[in-house]
């Protein structure tokens, strides 16, 4: 329940107070929140296998989003950004559809 009431405070923090991104941060964020997503749902299809664990979450959670965020920045330093925030796009985009799919057989056994 914690969690639920801590995701519904942060969303009403983010509608009303309105913050905006800086401009440097600007290109690591859809790749940071794509690497959380992987993370999310990567941990919904262990609780649906009964296999969570909470800190492989956590560590998984953090790790993907600064490794997501180094590959970006890597990218940009050797000025093939866009490239590299393709290939992280798809290859946690995969990700996401692999673990989406496996929680849509495990709930309809379809």
């Amino acid at each position: 329940m914690i969690p639920v009431l801590g995701l519904l405070a942060g969303l009403a923090v983010g509608l009303f107070l309105d913050p905006s991104v800086p401009v440097w941060l600007q290109p690591y964020l859809p790749i940071a929140v794509i690497a959380a997503l992987d993370a999310v749902f990567g941990a919904l299809r262990a609780i649906l296998d009964g296999i969570f664990n909470d800190k492989v979450f956590v560590v998984s959670f953090l790790s993907n989003v600064v490794v997501a965020a180094f590959i970006v920045f890597l990218g940009d330093q050797l000025g093939v950004g866009s490239q590299l925030s393709t290939g992280v796009v798809v290859v946690l985009g995969v990700r996401i559809f692999s673990n989406v799919a496996s929680i849509r057989r495990h709930l309809f056994k379809a």
